[in-house]
Parts: C-alpha cells; structure tokens; sequence
C-alpha cells in the first residue's frame, strides 16, 4: 500500500474531523447550513460520516473517498510547487511514479486535504471557512492526534538532550514546517546557549560586575546567532523542499480591492488597493504606538514608583505585606490593558487591508511586539537609565505614593520622604534581571503547562457536577455518547475531548523565546549568569512544548513557511538595542558595578553618548563582517521571469485543471435497495475479513445518507423555532 494510506489505525483513516454547532440556528437554518455543507464536501471527492457531538453540535468525519482524487491533488500540488520555482525539477508525469519517487509525509496529506476543504471554490476546492458568512455554523476544522506517535515522541525526548535534524524532520512530516522551523530555532539557540553560559559563568567569577569583556563577547555572539540561524533556515528549506514558498501566497478572504487592473506584462487581471492609501493607514501605527506607550508606561512606572515609597521610603507597618502591593496592580491592570491594545492592534491591522496572509500576519507581529517590548523590558529600563542614575531628583515627588500607605501609618515620619541623604539601592537592578531570568521563566512555565491542565481538569469536573445534578432534578440533557456504537465509544469519546482543547498556535512560543533572547542582548551583563538559566529552562521548554502540543492542544494544521517569518526581523531589532544597552550599562555601572550614586551629576553626557555611538558603529561593522563571511556559503535557485511563469501556469490548469468537475457524486439508486439485496451484502460482508475502519466508514454509504441522518440529529437537539424567533 502506499505510504501516504498509512494513516493511525485508531484515527480509523480519519483525515479531518469538523465540529457543526447549532445552538444559536433554528430547525431550518441549521438543517439547510447543514445540508449545504456536506454538499461542499462531496464535491471535491471526500467521504462523509457524522455523529452526535452534544450541546447541539455534530461530528463530521471527512476523508478523500478514493486515492485516484487524492493523488491528482498531490500531483497538482507540487506541479504547482514546480511552477513557482520551489522544486527543482518538474514532477514526474505518471502520478503514481512520481508518488513513488518522493512518498508523501502525513504532513503533506493533512495540508493537502485542508486545502480541499478551506480553499478558495475558484481552484477546485470545498471552499469552507469556519465562522465566516455561510459556514458561520461551522466551529472548528482538526486532525486527530495520532497518539502511538505521541507517546513514543514524549518518551524519546525525555532521554536525549541534543535533537538530531533526523528528530527535526520527523517534527516537520508530523506537524509541517510551520512548527518545525520553531522547534528548530529553539534547539539552535539552545545549542548556542552552551557558550554564553559557560563564558558567563566564569565572567561572573573572574572579571567581576559589568565586565566590558563579557559585554563584547555577548554582542558578537548574539550577531554569530542571528547570521547563523539565517543560513539555518535557507538550509532546513532545502532539505524540506519549501525555499521560496513564501511565494505561494495565500489570498485573505477579508481583503477588499478597490479596482481591477490588468498586468501589463502578463495581461492578467490584478485586484489592486492603492498602496499610497495603505500606507496613510499604515500611519496611524505611530499614534497606536504613543498610546501603547502611554498607557502601559503609565501604569509600569506608577506601579514602579509606588514599589520604591513602600520600599525604600515607607517605614511603618505592614511594609512586608504592603511591598506586594504593586505587584497585585500590574498583575491585575497590564493584561487587562494588553487585551484592549491587542483588540485595537487588530482592528488596525483589519484596516489596513492587506492581501495575502503573510503580510497580514507580518504587520501583525509587529504590533504586538510593540506591547511586548513595553510590558517586558520597561521595568528594568526605568531602573537601569531612572532610578539609578536620577534617584535624588525623583525622590521629592514620591510624596504623591503616600496614600498607598496612609491608612497603616502611625505618623508623618513614617510616610515622609528624606529630602537630604536618600541612598539607592544598587543592587535593585541586579534583582530585577535575577527575577526576570529566573522566577519568571518558571512562572511562565506553569502558567504555559501547568495552570491549562489544572483549568481543563476543573472544568470537566465542573461539568460532571453540573451534569449529575440537572439529572437529579430530571433536566439533564441527553448524553451524546448514548447511543454510540460499542466498537466506536471509546473512539468517539476521544475526538470529542480532542474537540474541547484548544488551538496551538506557533507564534506563542516564539514571541516568548523571542523576549527571552532580548532580556540575554539587553540586560546579561548585568548578571552573566543569566545564559545559565535560559540554557535549563530552554531544555525543559522544548520537552514542554512536545507535550503541550500532544496534551494540552488540537494537533495543529500542518502549515508550509520558509523560516519564523516576521519574528526574524525583532531578533534583529533586539541584538542591535542590545549594542547600545550594554555599553551605556557598562559605563554607568564600571564603578566596580554599583553605579551611579543617585545624583546625574557624576555623569559625563558626552561620555555617555560617545560611549552609545562607538558602540553602534562597532555592532553595525561586525555584522557586516559576519554576515560577509556566511554569505561565503553558496545558496541554490534563480528566479523565473514573471510572465514566463505565468504563462506555464495558465496552460498547465487550462489542460489538466477541468478533469475533477465539482459535481456532486451519483445518488444511490434505492430502486435497487431491497431486504434481500441487504441481505446478500450482510453475508458477503461476513465473508469476507472487516476491519473496524472499514465497518466506521460503512455505516453512511453516501453523502446523503449522513445528511439524512445529519438532520435527524438536528431535529433532536436544536431549539425549537418558536422559542428562537421570541
């Protein structure tokens, strides 16, 4: 058999499972959406199964109905590839040779036959778009975890501590390219972790505070990683076939053209929104970025200001309790604040109107890297160039804190601040960077896997509860597992858990690698041993994330890029800030790495900025250099003249694009269906050996039948007519 039908026995040859729910439709609105949906399906040659999926939803189970349909979208797809220049050759022009030559990964498939479902009906596909317009209804679209593969993944990476770039590309044929260029990123960094960590360790014990050896060597090596990974992931695309796939670029569906255009050189006719418009709309950024500025740095610097009253001026009771109390108000107010700049971010995104997905998702990333950067290194900002430096000159007005501590207090002298000999504290910074290295890391490391499980275990037992005490008062709604087949229970039972977690999403994981790397340019010199922790706590994180993604989440979509996208460029952003961060901090800190006293006057301002500016014209030579001698290494592939390919591409779909009509298959003839017809069959079938795949996928023999018993179902469940149009 081929390998691209060796799909888990237990998934019983499953591809996609989709959740309809129907809560908030009529009889029907439901039925017809329903109706309409299987249609889509059945047109692009998937087979059909449903069952109950409770609290008014319906399981949908599609697989491709024959091989002949699903290797003419596998040819197709990598004719495709050929054509915008991702694979070298053309594919081979016998199907099933070219099937032999380069076996299908189960990656591939699930990318496949989600495309056949989610793809525009303008290139032959289903054309379905979960809780959009017409498929409003339509929940969510996942594959099935496979979970053999998932209990011997945890297993191995629980003894190995390098990954092998065997590991990787298995990552990538289970998952795709999208998760496996992250969990390759996050091992090369591990891997480059080991220097800085041992150099900084012996930093610490032999050089002393803010050596300006260690700031050099941590600059050059944050420049080596960049420019390595760079040349890692044009490596990884070759060796998984995808350089240049950011190509291929996906249309939004949400973009709205303002006219039509037609290319002069190809002739073809182009959807065009002006660019000059986009841009006065890419404008509002700057207010954007003011406003998240404001109202994030407001808040971070009066809970920092509040922290030092109560700390280091406040000298009355419960200052232990009290001490926490600007902890509780960022802990309270930033992520309350963060949602509403993320909403907003997002409409500024929708607004500028971008075409294709990775632009979209590009100007996304820099938005929200903004909030990031704010809400992740402004405490340590306001330390390192505020408090340290300008003590003396912002004590006066922290009489404005007093009504933090009012209440407790026994007299004025407890409340009022010393106008005279005030000392900082010098080792506040250190502190800081301690935490934030440290603390954090596991801090977010049970927020990441701990807390979700503890969340999902709650709710299930919340839900028995719920559940057992409507049946005593005779409420309950039925149970969707009721009527369930016993050789299919425990199957069913599975999806729909697996059908109750929650989306993975890649970008999560490395915007929080991302911030981690930026504390290590920015701030290590402050403590050295910073690398040490990121090196173990990365070690737990990638075994961490192998079982999120296993455990804790749907099996994410396999999705085909060519590198971490957008989040290259704020690594490239972090390493150069981190070239100046580190000489400032050196030159306000070599005073054997207490600092400055508190009074600006033992500052030299053209000490300080002749410092900066040395320092990054310096990092700008170095990289230069480096990037230099890695572009040494040869890189494959020449680009095709626009038109030529347009050309190819327009004559290959007009000639092989029409054979797979999107017609709908032949109604069953049930003139022909008698008792004793079904007999015979039932007999046959006994005959011969019956697999619990094959009897899952028997039990609908066509798309109409599962409509019929589709709307059955609906019938059942969904709220009565009368009782939704009050």
């Amino acid at each position: 058999m081929p390998p691209h039908h060796n799909i888990p026995h237990d998934n019983l040859k499953v591809d996609y499972v989709i959740i309809y729910r129907f809560a908030d439709s009529t009889k029907t609105e439901a039925s017809r959406s329903f109706q309409d949906l299987l249609q889509a399906l059945a047109r692009v040659g998937l087979a059909i199964e449903v069952r109950n999926g409770g609290n008014c939803s319906l399981l949908i189970f599609v697989k491709v109905a024959s091989d002949e349909r699903l290797n003419n979208a596998i040819y197709r797809s990598r004719v495709k590839d050929w054509l915008y220049g991702i694979r070298p050759a053309q594919p081979d022009r016998e199907t099933q040779n070219s099937l032999t030559s380069q076996p299908l990964t189960e990656a591939e498939r699930y990318r496949i036959v989600h495309q056949l479902i989610t793809g525009p009906k303008e290139e032959g596909n289903a054309g379905i778009v979960p809780t959009h317009g017409q498929w409003k209804n339509v929940e969510s679209i996942f594959p099935l975890h496979d979970h053999t593969f998932n209990k011997e993944w945890i297993k191995k990476w629980a003894t190995v501590t390098f990954l092998k770039v065997e590991d990787l590309d298995e990552i990538r044929n289970r998952f795709g390219e999208k998760v496996a260029y992250y969990f390759a990123f996050t091992q090369s960094y591990f891997a480059f972790l080991i220097f800085p960590a041992a150099f900084g360790f012996s930093s610490w014990v032999l050089l002393g505070h803010f050596s300006s050896i260690y700031a050099v060597v941590n600059c050059l090596w944050s420049v080596v990683f960049i420019e390595y990974w760079k040349r890692q992931e044009v490596d990884l695309g070759i060796r998984w076939g995808v350089k240049g796939v950011s190509a291929i670029q996906e249309k939004r569906r949400e973009f709205q053209h303002e006219k039509e255009i037609q290319d002069p050189i190809t002739g073809e006719a182009v959807q065009v929104f002006p660019a000059t418009k986009r841009l006065y709309r890419q404008l509002l950024q700057l207010p954007f970025a003011v406003l998240a500025s404001l109202a994030l740095g407001l808040i971070i610097a009066t809970c920092f200001g509040i922290e030092i009253f109560l700390s280091e001026v406040y000298n009355g009771p419960f200052k232990s309790i009290l001490v926490f109390l600007p902890t509780l108000l960022l802990t309270a107010l930033v992520p309350t604040i963060t949602t509403i700049l993320t909403e907003i971010a997002t409409r500024l995104n929708n607004y500028e109107n971008w075409e294709t997905t990775d632009a979209y998702d590009s100007a996304m990333t820099q938005k929200i890297f903004i909030l990031n950067f704010i809400t992740s290194y402004l405490p340590v900002f306001l330390t390192a160039f505020v408090y340290v430096p300008f003590g003396s000159l912002i004590v006066p007005y922290l009489d404005i804190f007093q009504l933090t501590a009012r209440p407790f207090a026994e007299n004025e002298k407890q409340l009022a601040t010393p106008k005279a000999g005030f000392a900082i504290n010098p080792a506040r910074l250190r502190k800081q960077v301690i935490y934030f290295a440290v603390t954090a890391q596991i801090v977010n490391f049970a927020m990441e896997t701990i807390v979700p499980y503890v969340k999902r275990r709650g709710f299930h037992k919340y839900q028995e509860l719920k559940t057992e005490r409507a049946a005593r008062k005779g409420g309950a709604a039925p149970n969707a597992a009721a009527n369930d087949l016993p050789e299919e229970a425990e199957f069913l039972a599975r999806v729909r858990g697996e059908a109750e977690l929650d989306v993975y999403d890649v970008s999560t994981d490395l915007r929080e690698m991302v911030v981690q790397f930026g504390y290590l340019t920015l701030f290590s010199v402050v403590w050295p041993v910073t690398a040490v922790s990121f090196l173990i706590n990365n070690w737990v994180e990638l075994r961490s994330d192998a079982v999120k993604i296993c455990v804790e989440m749907q099996r994410p979509t396999p999705h085909r890029v060519d590198s971490i996208g957008p989040w290259l460029d704020s690594l490239g952003f972090l390493t150069w800030l981190g070239s100046i961060s580190t000489a400032a901090l050196v030159y306000l800190f070599s005073n054997d790495g207490l600092g400055p006293d508190g009074t600006p006057a033992d500052i030299k301002g053209w000490a300080f900025l002749l410092t900066v500016f040395f320092s990054e014209h310096i990092y700008l030579l170095v990289r230069l250099a480096v990037r230099l001698a890695i572009s040494k290494m040869d890189s494959p592939g020449m680009q095709k003249e626009h038109a030529e390919r347009f050309m190819v591409r327009k004559r290959y779909f007009e000639e092989s694009f029409g054979e797979d009509a999107m017609e709908l298959p032949p109604p069953m003839d049930r003139e022909k269906i008698t008792r004793s017809s079904l007999e015979e069959e039932a007999r046959q079938g006994s005959m011969r050996s019956s697999t619990p795949q094959d009897q899952f996928w028997l039990r609908q023999r066509s798309w109409e039948e599962s409509s019929s018993i589709g709307m059955g179902l609906i019938e059942k469940m969904a709220p009565a007519e009368s009782r939704k149009q009050q």
